[in-house]
């Protein structure tokens, strides 16, 4: 497994990174006006539903930063790397690929 300087590092990365995008996506999330220059009720359907995507993408990315927070308080706990359903250690390769797993292989099915 990483050592913990360079996990925490790159928890922490993913989650300036999310805090990024969320702050760019902020006007897409915002309440659809009105716009008389528009034309007909297709251009404020579309406009409902790229909103509707965009505030999609922003509650993954607050679920994503809740398990960032989650993941550096394992770490800070000595429990990174540990199934917290039996406390079988994470595979390394699982970890590689997704830093913020909580479970076991076994466990997750």
């Amino acid at each position: 497994m990483n050592d913990a300087s360079s996990v925490r590092n790159r928890l922490l990365a993913m989650k300036v990174d999310l805090e990024e995008l969320s702050a760019l996506s902020e006007e897409a999330r915002a309440t659809v006006a009105l716009d008389q220059q528009a034309v007909g009720r297709l251009s404020r359907m579309d406009a409902l539903q790229g909103q509707a995507m965009a505030q999609a993408s922003e509650r993954q990315r607050r679920a994503d930063i809740q398990r960032i927070h989650a993941a550096l308080n394992r770490l800070d706990d000595g429990d990174y790397g540990y199934c917290v359903s039996c406390g079988e250690e994470i595979a390394a390769k699982r970890l590689y690929v997704d830093p913020l797993a909580a479970f076991c292989i076994a466990c997750a099915k």
